[in-house]
């Protein structure tokens, strides 16, 4: 179990005690433990979304449960998102993109990124009923750390010098890619039944374009990409239950 716990103290802000899953050799391997840790905030988003549109309007409920999204990660992701857009979307070549992306002051695309990236959840969510909010809470989490996993399976490492995503990639497994996207499918399906082909259209899209897109710029991913696709894939499939619910 200590990859498990070593995957929950890296993607989450909850505190451990104790030094148990805190071994290197536990962190590379607690790769595909990384749905399983967006199974367990999924759960715990989907009754806070409960309790959230049984007392609030949907629009501050919306609010509320956005910000419990990108706060049980501290931001993390949203970091990573705001980097890779200010590398991106600089028209540099690559060896200044991947310079710019690991500067730690953030830029005016970061910015733009951010906030879109927000709005989008934010209004997605808003136009939800409760039961359509509870499921695209349990689907958020769960699309964004699966995402990760098959981000990784896609793409190699790009820098050459090194970073945080060098010791997952020392276990990177097209396997954990697999598994990561059955974890998704299955949890769509479980979700909302055969809407899950939808769902399932909109993830692969999402990861897939941002994929070549970083593929092009930086012939690979890095830690950043992987907390944007992370953000991208939340994002996607709160759009992908807004339009279902609507559709109907």
């Amino acid at each position: 179990m200590a990859p498990f716990v070593a995957a929950f103290r890296f993607l989450t802000i909850f505190p451990i005690p104790g030094k148990y899953g805190t071994g290197t050799d536990d962190l590379a391997a607690s790769i595909a433990w990384f749905p399983v840790v967006g199974l367990v905030l999924g759960c715990l988003a989907s009754l806070l979304a409960l309790l959230f549109w049984s007392l609030l309007p949907p629009m501050m409920a919306a609010t509320l449960l956005t910000l419990v999204l990108l706060g049980v990660s501290g931001g993390f992701h949203l970091d990573g998102l705001a980097d890779t857009a200010d590398g991106f979307f600089s028209a540099r070549p690559r060896e200044r993109i991947l310079a710019i992306m690991r500067d730690s002051r953030i830029g005016v695309m970061g910015v733009i990124a951010l906030v879109m990236v927000l709005l989008l959840k934010f209004s997605a969510l808003a136009g939800l009923d409760r039961t359509g909010a509870m499921r695209a809470a349990f689907l958020m989490p769960v699309a964004g750390r699966c995402g990760i996993v098959i981000f990784m399976a896609l793409l190699p490492y790009a820098r050459s010098e090194g970073g945080l995503a060098t010791l997952f990639y020392s276990r990177r497994s097209r396997v954990a890619g697999i598994w990561a996207l059955v974890v998704f499918g299955l949890t769509a399906m479980f979700t909302t039944s055969f809407n899950c082909v939808f769902l399932l259209s909109v993830f692969a899209t999402v990861i897939l374009t941002f994929a070549i897109m970083c593929k092009r710029k930086i012939n690979g991913a890095t830690g950043d990409t992987l907390g944007a696709v992370c953000e991208l894939g939340e994002a996607g499939i709160a759009v992908a239950m807004s339009c279902l619910y609507w559709g109907r």
